[in-house]
């Protein structure tokens, strides 16, 4: 039943699918193109795998309902590097170093930059993860370097460690950490609490960030995130200050098509540049994703 419903809906709306086809094989031909160079005659052809992400968001707050943002990332992954080496293109790759895992709401208003990589893998098997990434992002030239280590102790319970180290031509020297812990209460709940610093030669404090979730897992095509978040800095000229505070509720869900997703987020934020004083808002996104190879 949900086949031939999944068949009526790709007759009914041919421009959706064109549009998945069309960004589909534009991302896939170009990284042929780059990876055909590092063939030589004896090798057979083998074809790179791509997978791109779309974000639209419009995130209206108290004094502030003209926010909208849309957001890009393209990962292709290159065979005849033995798949250890990755093309990264993204305009929020900054952003998503800087962030926790699940973050999505911020109260500083983010310069938009666009970032190009290439990612070495030096180790990835099961609890361990070692990669270097060399890039522009912003017009800035970078080098990082970031190792995840997975610990499981029990069913329910695991840790993971993520320490990097990254050098940006005019940020210079800095480091970033995040903690996490998770727990598996049962097969549709999680709870997550993870902790980051980060700190760099351009920047004489350290940035911090906690933030406890809840996750669950509604059913196949729906979940939602009870989150809790806090921000600020240590250790600079104004000491050890709170940023910002953050309650939010996210649903997702998956609808139309099996590639696509819309999240609802109403939030409140507690900014210091607004006194403290209490900010609703509402963040609405759409996400698509495209994969080929």
């Amino acid at each position: 039943m949900n086949t031939e419903n999944n068949q009526k809906n790709d007759k009914n709306t041919p421009w959706i699918n064109a549009f998945h086809d069309t960004i589909s094989d534009s991302v896939y031909q170009s990284a042929a193109w780059f990876d055909d160079f590092f063939i030589d005659e004896a090798n057979t052809k083998k074809n790179p795998k791509i997978n791109a992400k779309m974000k639209l968001e419009w995130r209206p707050r108290s004094r502030d309902w003209a926010e909208i943002k849309a957001r890009f990332k393209v990962k292709v992954k290159l065979p005849h590097f033995k798949n250890k080496m990755d093309i990264i293109l993204s305009d929020d790759d900054e952003s998503e170093q800087n962030n926790l895992p699940l973050e999505t709401t911020h109260i500083q208003p983010e310069e938009e930059k666009f970032s190009a990589s290439l990612r070495y893998m030096h180790e990835s098997e099961t609890g361990k993860y070692t990669d270097t990434r060399i890039g522009i992002s912003g017009g800035d030239i970078f080098i990082r370097s970031r190792h995840k280590r997975y610990i499981n102790w029990n069913q329910n319970s695991a840790f993971k460690i993520e320490p990097s180290i990254f050098y940006f031509l005019d940020e210079g020297l800095g480091a970033r950490l995040l903690l996490e812990y998770n727990f598996q209460q049962d097969s549709h709940t999680q709870y997550r609490i993870n902790y980051s610093i980060k700190g760099s030669e351009s920047f004489s404090g350290i940035r911090w960030k906690h933030g406890v979730y809840k996750l669950k897992h509604l059913n196949d095509k729906t979940a939602s995130i009870i989150s809790l978040q806090v921000e600020g800095e240590r250790n600079g000229e104004r000491g050890f200050i709170v940023d910002n505070y953050t309650i939010g509720y996210r649903y997702r869900f998956n609808a139309y098509k099996k590639w696509l997703f819309f999240e609802v987020e109403p939030f409140l934020e507690w900014p210091e540049v607004e006194n403290y004083s209490t900010t609703p808002g509402i963040a609405f996104r759409v996400e698509g994703y495209f994969y080929k190879g």
